[in-house]
């Protein structure tokens, strides 16, 4: 075992060999062998690439160079694409704070049965007085930055559940296909965290809705990750068991603080309610709006097309089941 496998436990390093095809023995030179392509894209600027960090991309794609490399341009190429994103990228922004202290995301203090972190989101909680779904966007990826130093979650990855009670049809409009694009590419094609699943409860018909629609720009891998569960929390927990699970969601927890992953990331500041005005926040948002242009996606008020909404069977979700299985 190497240093740069020094966090991971017995249990982990044999998952990282069987699952990942990790060596101890060839590891610094897998290691290289990525960092010698970053020769290959000088339009990107690689502004890390240590062996740590590295690391990370290879065990995101099972220690195949090309596809690790790929990766790690991806994630610097979305930086330099959306720069507003990242402008003031850190937990104490106003617009990133105060989606964390709404839950976006939430983490639970259990680990699933595989070792997996779980990360909740109640989609109904979004103030839109407050902050843009560009912040959640901003949130999530801040949260899964300081997450995915964990070398543990590096190998065994993340699940992830939506909770859509109570989200409304206002809410759901403000899904353009330019934001559900820009946050498949910084999550799906430009993150180097593993998704073991991501589960829908307490859909709405319009949310499956979205869903069919923004399919087809999913990976087929990611796909099979998905769950709709609607209102059948018996197929959420027969995935992840309700003795780790808050009441939420039918589990055996209390229900969840929403403020648990905001403290860890603000620590003291988080009960700093410093304020600024409503232009100022108009203006800011208006800003990043108006710069996002995620490629081969055009903008329009509405991802779902009226003729989609006016079809679907509004009772559809009752019945429900999970659409897909994990491998």
């Amino acid at each position: 075992m190497t240093h740069l496998q020094a966090g991971l436990s017995p249990e982990t390093l044999e998952k990282a060999r069987l699952e990942l095809n990790e060596n101890p023995d060839t590891l610094h030179q897998d290691i290289q062998e990525v960092r010698d392509m970053v020769i290959t894209r000088p339009d990107i600027g690689f502004l890390r690439t240590d062996d740590a960090f590295i690391l990370r991309f290879l065990r995101a794609r099972k220690f195949q160079h090309f596809e690790a490399f790929r990766l790690l341009a991806q994630y610097f190429e979305y930086r330099q694409q959306n720069l507003d994103m990242f402008k003031s990228f850190k937990a104490t922004d106003p617009g990133i704070k105060q989606a964390l202290k709404d839950g976006f995301p939430g983490g639970l203090a259990n680990l699933d049965h595989y070792g997996r972190k779980i990360l909740v989101l109640f989609a109904a909680n979004w103030d839109q007085s407050r902050y843009t779904l560009v912040d959640i966007l901003r949130a999530i990826l801040l949260s899964l930055e300081a997450m995915i130093e964990d070398p543990e979650l590096q190998v065994n990855g993340f699940v992830l559940i939506i909770d859509w009670s109570n989200f409304t049809f206002k809410q759901a409009s403000k899904l353009t296909p330019s934001m559900l694009r820009l946050a498949i590419e910084g999550l799906q094609d430009s993150f180097p965290a593993r998704f073991g699943g991501i589960h829908f409860v307490n859909q709405p018909w319009y949310i499956h809705a979205l869903y069919t629609v923004i399919r087809p720009f999913l990976k087929e891998k990611t796909r099979k990750r998905i769950f709709l569960h609607g209102n059948n929390l018996n197929s959420l927990h027969q995935l992840i068991h309700p003795e780790i699970l808050p009441s939420e969601f039918g589990g055996m927890l209390p229900p969840y603080d929403m403020g648990t992953w905001a403290r860890t990331l603000l620590d003291h500041e988080y009960d700093d309610d410093s304020e600024y005005s409503v232009d100022s926040y108009n203006n800011s948002a208006k800003e990043v709006e108006k710069d996002l242009s995620p490629k081969s996606m055009k903008r329009s008020q509405s991802v779902v097309d009226p003729g989609v909404l006016k079809r679907m069977d509004k009772n559809e979700e009752e019945n429900m089941q999970p659409l897909l299985s994990l491998d």
